[in-house]
């Protein structure tokens, strides 16, 4: 196996037929995405190795891991927000009854500038407390395509903004259980984002259509990919690589997601960076419930 001979595998099994002790350890260098989990068992003439793939294992752990620091800040994000709102609220109040005096026109600049911070922080918190909804009592049936046609002039606005386009893929649907508030936010999310990393006269892409027994939700950008030191972070609240992000619409994007049974995925690169949303049918769905009985 002339692929570990620059992996740390060869000393560790060296070490345990020196030493005679049984030895376990992970290797990533074998293949670069596979993690390999490796038991070594030595004896009189040799020793004996067990490898095992815990890829899939470790990505779920991983999975679970972002779950739970996302309930975890919903949990504060829903204990917080009414302290911290009432005092926000009220000084917003006074600042626009000051506004209103006739001797505070010299001052207006600097009253909008707060009151504009005021509102910035609101923003923030409301985006926060996202982190915390249910809406699941809020579903209907209905169609992915319908909701994004009723977004997309919004979206066409921000693209005119910044000289881009937004353009249309859109396959035959079945109706989904969905929450067209919380999917709207998710779409105007991920559209906004992506438009952000495409260069000006650049295009991002929303493209739907059935796999197997999901309904896919694509957008794809044409920036320059996620950094490879935050594309395991993803989703993660409050990690952000522009300068006036605030980190929570991914992690927003994902607990949407979530709560309507879907995959939240990503693939990126040099040529841009592509979201993937696969929503289950019902009958999928269904035959989960079925089996897990």
């Amino acid at each position: 196996m002339p692929e570990i001979n620059s992996t740390q595998t060869v000393a560790k099994l060296r070490q345990s037929v020196k030493l005679k002790v049984p030895m376990t350890w992970e290797e990533v260098e074998i293949a670069k995405s596979q993690i390999y989990k490796l038991y070594s068992y030595p004896y009189a003439n040799g020793v004996t190795v067990f490898i095992r793939d815990i890829t899939q294992n470790r990505h779920q752990e991983n999975e679970m891991k972002k779950l739970e620091r996302l309930n975890l800040i919903g949990q504060m994000a829903a204990g917080i927000s009414h302290e911290v709102r009432n005092p926000i609220t009220t000084v917003r109040g006074f600042l626009q009854i000051l506004q209103s005096r006739s001797d505070s026109a010299k001052n207006k600049e600097f009253m909008d500038l707060m009151i504009s911070e005021i509102d910035r922080a609101n923003a923030i918190i409301t985006d926060f407390l996202s982190l915390a909804k249910a809406n699941v009592d809020s579903t209907k049936m209905l169609n992915l395509n319908d909701i994004i046609n009723r977004i997309y002039p919004m979206c066409q606005a921000d693209a005119f903004n910044c000289n881009k386009e937004v353009l249309l893929d859109l396959g035959d649907l079945p109706e989904l259980e969905l929450n067209e508030s919380e999917i709207r936010q998710l779409l105007l999310n991920l559209v906004r984002n992506g438009l952000e990393a495409t260069p000006e006269r650049g295009q991002v892409q929303i493209k739907t259509y059935l796999h197997g027994d999901s309904v896919v939700l694509a957008i794809k950008d044409e920036g320059t990919g996620i950094p490879p030191e935050v594309r395991d972070k993803i989703g993660t609240p409050f990690l952000t690589t522009k300068e006036s992000g605030t980190g929570l619409g991914l992690a927003i994007s994902i607990g949407i997601a979530n709560r309507h049974n879907a995959k939240f995925d990503f693939v990126t690169g040099d040529c841009g960076t592509t979201f993937y949303v696969s929503f289950p049918l019902k009958k999928a769905i269904e035959e989960d419930l079925n089996k897990n009985k």
